[in-house]
C-alpha cells in the first residue's frame, strides 16, 4: 500500500476498523458453530469407537495438538501475506478435517478418526487467531475491547452448535453415518462458510494496513497528520510481558480444556444423553465468549494484570463447584462449566492484550502464532491427561486439581509486577 493510500485509510480509520470488525464478527459466528459442535461429541465418539473412557480425552488432545501446528502455519502465512489468506486457509483446513471425521466414523476407522481430528484442529487455531486481527488497527487504549468484539461473535455459533447435536445426529443417520459424528456435518459447512466470508470480504487486510500506517507515520511528511489517536495512549511495553501473557493463556487453556473435555463423558456415565451434554457445553461456550465486551472494558479500565488474576480465582471456583456437584445434577455442572468459561475468557482477553502491547508490528503475526502454539500444546496436554485422571481417580479429582493449578498464575503476576 502506498503512503497516499495509507493516509487515505488513516483518515477513514474508524470506518475501516468497523468494517473489518463486521467481517470478523460474521466469520466468528460461523466458526463458533463449527468449533463447539466438534467439542460436544468428540470424546463420546472416541469412547464409542474404542470402547474405553481412558482414551476419551484423546480427541481433544489431537485437535488441540493440530491447532498448535496450524497456529504456526496461520501465523507465518499472515505475517507474509496478511490476515485474510492466513485465516481463510486455516478455516478451510478445519473443514477438510471435519470431512475426514465423517469418513472415519462411516468406515469405523480409529486411525483415520485421529488423523482427521488433528487436521480439524486448524479451525480451533484460526478461531483464536482471528482475535488478533481485530486488534491490528485498534487504538492501544481500546485493544482489549476490539479483541472482545471478535471473541463475543463466537457466542452465537458456539451456543447454537452444541444444541444441534441431536438434529445433526438424525441427519447423519439418514446418510448412513453414526449419529455421534453428526455435529461434524455442521462443523465442515460452518468452517467452509467462514473461509469464504474472510476470503471475499476482509478488505483491506488489517495487518497489512497497520504496517502501511506505521510506515507512513515514520515518514516526515506524514507525521503531522498522524500525531493523534493512532499513537496517543500507547501503553509502555512491559518487561516480561510476552512471558506473562503466554503463561496466563497457557494455564487458563489447560484447565479449561481438561475439565470441559471430560464433562460430557461424566454426564454420559450418570445416564444423561447428548441433549444434556449439548446444553452444558452450550452454556460453557456462551460463558467463554459472551462476557467478552465486559471483559474488554475491564481490561482497558483496570489493567491487564488485575483481570489476569481474576481468571485464576474464577477457575478455582469453577473447579470446586464441578468437584462437589453430584453427577446427576445437570444444573450444578452447567454452573461449573459457566464459571470455567468465564475464567478462560478473563485469561484470554487479558493475555492477548498483554501480548499485543508487547510485540512490535514487524513480527506481530509470527509471534502471535507461536504464542498460540503454546496455548494449543497446553490444551492438548489438558485434554490427553483428563481422560487418564478420570479413569484412575474420577471426575471430581480432575476438577479440583485443575482449579488449584489455575492459581499458579498469581505468583507469576506478582513476580512480573515486582519487576515492573
Amino acid at each position: 500500500m502506498t503512503s497516499t493510500a495509507a493516509s487515505s485509510a488513516l483518515a477513514a480509520g474508524p470506518d475501516v476498523q468497523r468494517r473489518i470488525l463486521r467481517v470478523l464478527v460474521a466469520s466468528q459466528i460461523l466458526s463458533g458453530a463449527g468449533l463447539a459442535a466438534g467439542i460436544t461429541v468428540g470424546a463420546l465418539l472416541a469412547q464409542d469407537m474404542l470402547g474405553t473412557a481412558g482414551l476419551a480425552g484423546l480427541p481433544s488432545a489431537l485437535f488441540t495438538a493440530g491447532s498448535a501446528f496450524a497456529a504456526i502455519a496461520v501465523g507465518r502465512l499472515s505475517q507474509a501475506r496478511g490476515r485474510r489468506p492466513g485465516l481463510a486457509a486455516g478455516y478451510l483446513t478445519g473443514a477438510v478435517g471435519s470431512a475426514g471425521v465423517l469418513a472415519a466414523a462411516a468406515l469405523g476407522s480409529p486411525v483415520l478418526l485421529f488423523t482427521a481430528l488433528f487436521v480439524y484442529g486448524a479451525g480451533t487455531a484460526t478461531n483464536l487467531q482471528a482475535r488478533y486481527a481485530g486488534a491490528d488497527l485498534a487504538a492501544p487504549t481500546h485493544r482489549a475491547r476490539a479483541v472482545s468484539t471478535v471473541l463475543v461473535a463466537t457466542t452465537l455459533g458456539g451456543v447454537v452448535g452444541p444444541n444441534l447435536a441431536a438434529p445433526t445426529g438424525d441427519l447423519a443417520a439418514l446418510l448412513g453415518i453414526p449419529r455421534l459424528a453428526g455435529p461434524f456435518l455442521l462443523s465442515g459447512a460452518a468452517y467452509a462458510a467462514a473461509a469464504c466470508v474472510l476470503a471475499l470480504r476482509l478488505r483491506p487486510d488489517p495487518l497489512l494496513l497497520a504496517r502501511s500506517l506505521a510506515e507512513a507515520e515514520q515518514s516526515p511528511a506524514a507525521r503531522p497528520a498522524q500525531a493523534g489517536p493512532a499513537v496517543e495512549g500507547a501503553p509502555e511495553r512491559p518487561r516480561g510481558g510476552v512471558v506473562l501473557g503466554v503463561l496466563v493463556m497457557i494455564l487458563t487453556q489447560l484447565v479449561m480444556v481438561a475439565v470441559m473435555t471430560m464433562t460430557p463423558v461424566h454426564l454420559h456415565d450418570h445416564g444423561h444423553g447428548t441433549a444434556a451434554s449439548g446444553l452444558v457445553i452450550a452454556i460453557h461456550v456462551g460463558a467463554m465468549y459472551l462476557p467478552s465486551p465486559l471483559t474488554g472494558r475491564l481490561v482497558d479500565r483496570y489493567g491487564r494484570i488485575a483481570v489476569a488474576a481474576a481468571s485464576g480465582v474464577t477457575l478455582l471456583v469453577a473447579g470446586l463447584v464441578a468437584a462437589l456437584a453430584p453427577g446427576d445434577s445437570v444444573a450444578l455442572l452447567a454452573l461449573a462449566l459457566a464459571l470455567l468459561g468465564l475464567g478462560w475468557n478473563f485469561g484470554l482477553v487479558s493475555g492477548t492484550a498483554i501480548i499485543t502491547d508487547t510485540v512490535p508490528l514487524a513480527t506481530r503475526a509470527k509471534t502471535q502464532g507461536m504464542v498460540d502454539v503454546s496455548i494449543a500444546i497446553a490444551g492438548a496436554t489438558g485434554g490427553l491427561a483428563s481422560g487418564i485422571v478420570v479413569d484412575l481417580a474420577g471426575y471430581p479429582v480432575l476438577a479440583l486439581t485443575a482449579g488449584v493449578l489455575a492459581l499458579a498464575v498469581l505468583p507469576a503476576i506478582a513476580v512480573t509486577a515486582h519487576r515492573r
